[in-house]
């Protein structure tokens, strides 16, 4: 990655994480783009821009933009906004690489999806699978054999015990812990701090030890 210049979609919290990693991998932010109008510049030296069609006209300007690394910078339980922006990178024909963090623990037998982020002091043990555009945020754990569909966020210091399997888009909050052969589906929101000990079909929010459905998450269906 070194020397590379990164472009992000999304240009708030979840951006300046990941550009920490870029600069010690010694790449370097040269642009962000957003579609809040109102999102002001947070990193000096990288111009802001506004909405897709700034995006392609500052892109139609790039001499070499197959050169130009791309990422989805977009946290929360936004998973299938990564994954869209991640399709408009590559039919752009960006770069879109992973970014991991120096002090993640990332197993040789682990597999991780184009445009993921795996943040600092995470662990990812052996023949873990993790789709593309997913975030393992700050101190998660995703422990042996666990399968993660793309768009997942395991936020910072959950625990997936081993053999857990993630639907996409799914967003597992702060401290939760899974605990081994479960299944919880896609598009869940798990509240942060949740005991998971059952398995959890699609399209729902659920919260608690142990945890217990709460409600319908409709907002990606």
């Amino acid at each position: 990655m070194s020397n590379h210049n990164f472009i992000f979609w999304g240009a708030k919290g979840h951006a300046l994480v990941l550009a920490e990693i870029v600069k010690q991998q010694g790449g370097e932010v040269i642009a962000l783009f957003d579609n809040d109008p109102d999102t002001e510049q947070i990193l000096p030296g990288a111009e802001i821009f506004h909405g897709l069609p700034a995006y392609y006209k500052w892109l139609q300007q790039q001499d070499q933009p197959g050169n130009i690394c791309a990422i989805a910078a977009i946290g929360g339980s936004r998973g299938r906004d990564r994954r869209e922006f991640l399709e408009i990178f590559r039919n752009s024909g960006l770069k879109t690489p992973t970014l991991i963090h120096k002090s993640a623990i990332v197993s040789e037998t682990a597999n991780i999806g184009q445009n993921s982020h795996v943040l600092a002091g995470a662990v990812i043990a052996p023949k873990v699978e993790i789709g593309e555009a997913s975030i393992v945020n700050t101190n998660a754990t995703v422990d042996h054999e666990c399968t993660l569909s793309p768009g997942v966020h395991i936020a910072p210091g959950a625990t997936l015990c081993g053999c857990v399997n993630i639907g996409e888009n799914t967003l597992i909050g702060a401290g939760c812990v899974v605990v081994p052969h479960i299944k919880i589906g896609a598009n869940v929101i798990l509240g942060a701090g949740s005991v998971v000990t059952r398995d959890i079909h699609d399209n729902v929010i659920a919260f608690g030890n142990p945890a217990k459905i709460v409600g319908d998450n409709l907002a990606d269906k």
